[in-house]
């Protein structure tokens, strides 16, 4: 497969994770990070300049230029070009490594295919051909069926086939202690309040959510430190309350909402 013209035209978006990392964001500058990320995507994750990003977003103002640095900031890598290096290219770590994954399991369907291909040609070809002997796989170490029953027992929402979830544990959790897989489960599954929406456990083992489970708690200290990055001032804590100001305007954050929402002062 010719990783030059590999395009995938959908990308896969974590939701629980993206709305964790952009609840400090304003309606435009999250439609602004999307535009980015869809074109970063188009491009094949490749790094793209920040005049690029301008006429991406449609930016016909310097307000609309600084909401789009706050975000290229903030969510991307900056790194010099080397014909010219007084300009940034950006890139995302995240949408390289998914673009790699992709780019690596379609080229093993690929392989795997010719090699079908061929084998079936050599039997038409050769009606007296042996066919080859399948060599066996080692039989693991680590009895994988009671790891997956210790993980089973211990998370507090069982969604979804048992059957499936044992395969799809089987496959991408081998070396993994379950303890910890059920930890991290059951940290996802405390995110969302209304469990009809909770991900299948298959589902939720079968996309690797697992290594993201350490990004999507919300802090209340890491929304202060994105706050202070995209220009707000913190003023304190006063009650429950955390206080903002920027451009002479108050802000602030009721610490008991869980979702952790910036909202004009009245106060």
């Amino acid at each position: 497969m010719d990783q030059e013209n590999n395009k995938f035209h959908a990308l896969q978006l974590f939701t629980d994770t993206f709305s964790a990392e952009t609840v400090h964001l304003t309606n435009e500058a999250v439609g602004i990070y999307i535009r980015l990320l869809c074109f970063a995507w188009t491009k094949n994750a490749k790094p793209f300049t920040t005049s690029s990003a301008y006429r991406i977003c449609g930016c016909k103002s310097k307000e609309c230029e600084a909401i789009v640095n706050l975000v290229l900031n903030e969510f991307f890598k900056a790194e010099k070009i080397v014909h010219n290096p007084d300009l940034d290219s950006w890139t995302h770590k995240r949408l390289i490594q998914e673009h790699e994954y992709l780019t690596e399991k379609y080229k093993k369907k690929s392989i795997s295919g010719k090699i079908g291909a061929e084998i079936r040609w050599k039997k038409s070809a050769n009606s007296k051909s042996i066919a080859p002997i399948p060599i066996p796989s080692p039989i693991p170490n680590k009895d994988i069926q009671s790891m997956f029953e210790k993980f089973w027992s211990l998370i507090n929402h069982k969604k979804g086939s048992k059957f499936l979830a044992a395969k799809r544990y089987a496959a991408q959790c081998p070396e993994m202690e379950p303890e910890q897989v059920a930890l991290t489960f059951n940290r996802y599954a405390n995110t969302v309040k209304d469990k009809e929406f909770l991900a299948h456990v298959s589902t939720w083992i079968n996309q690797r959510r697992f290594e993201d489970e350490a990004n999507n708690k919300t802090d209340i200290n890491n929304v202060i430190s994105r706050l202070v990055k995209l220009g707000y001032t913190h003023k304190g804590r006063e009650g429950n309350s955390e206080k903002f100001t920027k451009d002479n305007k108050n802000y602030s954050i009721n610490r008991l909402d869980t979702e952790y929402m910036i909202v004009p002062d009245t106060n």
